[in-house]
């Protein structure tokens, strides 16, 4: 029960779409320009880099404020479980980001709401998460491949953590996390199928910190011929 509990605190917290969100408070739908993409990376190509800060603000807090709120309610009582259940509730916030209901299931690719996970999950996570993401990024500029390479990073890290006994649970109560996380990196790794076929065809767009793309001159003209 209290694993269905912590699903849906993160599914509810996940609806919060702040790619959606912002671009309505602009009068868009972010879905339509760009990659269509309801996420910081979209975001940041047609808004720009102010515009992505605060929606991968938006999509990280989520996911840590539904994490800690777990803790906050299963930690004195489910001492010896309370890692799988925060596991639980990321697992649901990053459904939510991913597939909301209100949004006909079409939202963002939950790697801004992995970090939000990793960032509240445990400390010894956040290292490797940052080192992998932003090496990627700053010598390729590919986003999707920093985000790829965090999943991996991330599954590896939490098995050798959990085998440790980091993480104080039972063996049978780690392999249950580990499935959790490995379901979540097949869903990011399939959510980014074609960012993965154009990384391997050398056609992958790159993404920048300096500049908006052309999702903000359609933008423009859609207003001016509307």
């Amino acid at each position: 029960m209290e694993r269905i509990f912590c699903l849906l605190i993160g599914y509810v917290f996940g609806l919060f779409q702040s790619a959606y969100i912002y671009g309505r408070l602009h009068g868009i739908d972010i879905r339509n320009y760009g990659s269509g993409n309801a996420g910081t990376t979209n975001t940041l190509r047609v808004f720009g880099t102010k515009a992505g800060l605060l929606v991968l603000l938006g999509d990280i807090m989520k996911c840590i404020l539904a994490v800690v709120i777990t803790g906050a309610i299963f930690g004195d009582s489910h001492p010896d479980m309370v890692y799988l259940l925060k596991m639980y509730t990321a697992a649901g916030a990053i459904i939510g980001h991913n597939f909301p209901f209100y949004l006909k299931f079409k939202g963002g690719k939950g790697i801004a709401a992995t970090a939000g996970l990793i960032l509240s999950f445990h400390p010894y996570l956040i290292p490797m998460g940052i080192v992998l993401f932003f090496g990627a990024f700053f010598i390729t500029h590919y986003v999707s491949l920093g985000s790829l390479l965090v999943y991996a990073g991330f599954m590896v890290e939490l098995v050798v953590l959990g085998q440790m006994g980091v993480f104080g649970m039972s063996q049978a109560l780690l392999i249950e996390m580990y499935a959790i996380a490995a379901f979540l990196m097949v869903m990011a790794y399939w959510k980014h199928r074609e960012n993965i076929r154009r990384l391997l065809s050398g056609t992958e767009r790159k993404t920048y910190l300096t500049h908006k793309s052309t999702g903000a001159e359609e933008i423009t003209e859609n207003r001016e011929q509307s």
